[in-house]
């Protein structure tokens, strides 16, 4: 009988928790890339870790130096993109707390399937972005400072052409997110250099596909961080460092690989 008792105010205790857990406040700011939320990933796992912690979780997905200014300007309770180098600074700044590795894909080259510039089938993605400029073929730029535009950028630096003497010529700069890019590219018969997630989740391929791919500084890299509370006295600490232990941890990780597109892995998980 006592025992009864007892599972019944512990199932009464569990469902006044339960309620107390999807209270309007109870929510973190996850200040993040568009790749995450272009490719449904984050639609995909969040509700797991709601349903599990009871803490919704609200993104803001722009491009990656936005994401990082909107952090340090205290928008948000933790930073999830793929600039690592940006997102080391930010720590190293004091801005956030810790950076951790959570999962990986690759960036690939998109063009027009009559190839102006002659790149199909290559693996150097520096030599293809020279034989575009030397072309004069139109290529789409987020233009955004988003984790994509900064390597982009690398390699337009590796390959010795300065794009912004030819802005507005053949280099072209949406300043929008990756899926607007990409229909611009679309639209203008143009290359254009995604994350590889965006483009599976991409439906207006018509006409384009991916031409240069398997290039090693294609790798492409996601971090997460916290943002440091002591810049922010109302960053939820606990509840944003919930959330990044449940993405790195066997849960969350598991919940990335599990996430597929006509059967294809958008990102490979590789939390240390």
């Amino acid at each position: 009988m006592f025992g009864k008792f007892v599972r019944g105010v512990a199932l009464g205790l569990a469902l006044v928790s339960g309620s107390a857990a999807f209270a309007d406040d109870n929510f973190i700011v996850v200040q993040s890339t568009t790749s995450t939320q272009n490719s449904g990933l984050l639609d995909a796992i969040l509700p797991t870790f709601r349903d599990k912690t009871g803490i919704e979780v609200r993104v803001v997905a722009v491009g990656t130096g936005q994401a990082i200014k909107n952090a340090m300007n205290g928008d948000g309770d933790v930073l999830l993109v793929h600039a690592k180098p940006a997102e080391e600074k930010f720590v190293a700044d004091g801005w956030g707390v810790e950076r951790r590795d959570v999962m990986y894909n690759d960036f690939v080259l998109i063009g027009p399937e009559e190839d102006p510039a002659g790149v199909a089938g290559g693996k150097d993605i520096v030599a293809a972005f020279r034989q575009i400029a030397e072309a004069n073929a139109p290529f789409a730029s987020r233009g955004d400072d988003s984790g994509t535009h900064k390597a982009e950028l690398r390699h337009w630096e590796e390959a010795n052409v300065d794009v912004a003497a030819h802005s507005g010529a053949w280099y072209r700069e949406t300043g929008s997110g990756m899926g607007a890019t990409l229909n611009a590219a679309a639209g203008m018969d143009a290359y254009v250099l995604s994350d590889r997630a965006t483009w599976i989740a991409f439906g207006n391929k018509s006409g384009m596909k991916i031409l240069v791919e398997g290039d090693p500084k294609l790798f492409n890299q996601y971090g997460v961080i916290l943002v440091n509370p002591e810049k922010h006295a109302h960053v939820k600490a606990a509840e944003g460092q919930s959330f990044i232990d449940w993405l790195t941890g066997e849960e969350g990780q598991a919940a990335i690989a599990g996430y597929k597109l006509d059967g294809q892995q958008l990102f490979f998980p590789n939390a240390q």
